[in-house]
């Protein structure tokens, strides 16, 4: 098949790689512009690009800064003559007419379980949330928010100490192996019709009730308030991993990884946070340190449980765990 490839992040780069590797002709890559980043402010292609002129650098490559308003690069796009469009985590809205080009129409991978967490974050949102499992849907698109029907659906678990970047590898991959078994499916059924092609494919539309949006991330999600519960604080530490901070005695702290010491949670944790999730702890101020435990980290008060802080990163310093951040934070 003649494919157009819509992504962005790195989580895209294992679907293009096996849609390359499947023997597919991969016609264009469209992917968002080059951003400037680093000290020198130097611009960085994305993730999908750079890989994209690895694999195949005679595929030309699109940057559009909006491709609902930029109707020449719709139409450069529709005389590559593409079989059918493939979208993961390009960024934007693909406005109608860029929907109807293909004949096997537009196809995206979706890192959740849909109808949850519609929108642009939707693993970071999983993991802030406490969602016990999350998944990948193949979804056949339309002008609506991740509103299509799926094809094909995998679940997978999240565990207590999963990051968003360990989650996020996890599913990426998922999602390869999801539009590898899904593109024979699409190719046999054929175009015509949306309808019919939809009908032949026998396709699940989505649920609706139990739809939630994970909405785009602010400056202030990422400011953890040690007057929350444990489990929370630790939920928003590994969803928005590495970029979840305090204030700490004036100075900027990364959080970069915790554990909430929940007995309930015992299995979950390692040895060292199950053993300190069996002790009695005393009322404090949230925030303020209960106990420094060697090679460890710090027992820090929350308004309930306490949360085991074993790696962060003070403002001007390297990022720190064990008896280096035991003396890094209470010197």
């Amino acid at each position: 098949m003649k494919i157009l490839f819509w992504g962005t992040p790195a989580y895209a780069v294992p679907s293009l790689e096996v849609l390359v590797q499947a023997g597919h002709e991969l016609v264009g890559v469209v992917t968002q512009p080059d951003r400037r980043r680093g000290r020198g402010s130097a611009l960085v292609p994305s993730a999908v690009k750079a890989r994209s002129l690895e694999l195949a650098p005679e595929v030309p490559v699109f940057t559009p800064v909006r491709i609902r308003k930029d109707l020449a690069m719709q139409a450069e796009l529709a005389a590559l003559g593409a079989d059918i469009s493939v979208v993961v985590a390009f960024g934007q809205l693909l406005p109608i007419e860029v929907l109807q080009q293909p004949p096997l129409g537009c196809w995206n991978g979706h890192g959740s379980l849909l109808p949850r967490w519609r929108g642009a974050g939707p693993i970071q949102w999983s993991l802030i949330e406490g969602d016990g499992q999350t998944g990948v849907g193949i979804m056949a698109m339309e002008a609506g928010l991740d509103t299509g029907p799926v094809l094909l659906e995998r679940s997978l678990p999240i565990g207590l100490l999963d990051t968003a970047a360990q989650l996020s590898d996890r599913l990426s991959h998922l999602t390869a192996e999801l539009l590898v078994e899904a593109l024979p499916r699409i190719e046999a059924a054929g175009p015509g019709p949306e309808a019919e092609r939809l009908l032949r494919l026998n396709v699940r539309p989505q649920a609706e009730s139990g739809i939630t949006l994970a909405r785009l991330l602010t400056k202030e999600d990422y400011c953890i308030d040690w007057n929350g519960r444990a489990l929370a604080i630790h939920r928003r530490v590994m969803g928005l991993h590495p970029g979840a901070y305090c204030s700490w005695f004036g100075k900027r702290l990364k959080l970069l990884a915790t554990e909430p010491l929940v007995l309930r949670l015992a299995d979950q944790l390692s040895p060292d946070a199950a053993e300190l999730s069996r002790r009695s702890w005393p009322d404090a101020e949230p925030g303020s340190v209960l106990e420094k435990v060697r090679d460890v980290g710090l027992v820090i008060a929350t308004s309930g449980c306490p949360l085991l802080l074993r790696a962060a990163q003070l403002e001007g310093k390297a990022p720190s765990n064990g008896n280096a951040l035991i003396q890094q934070l209470t010197a």
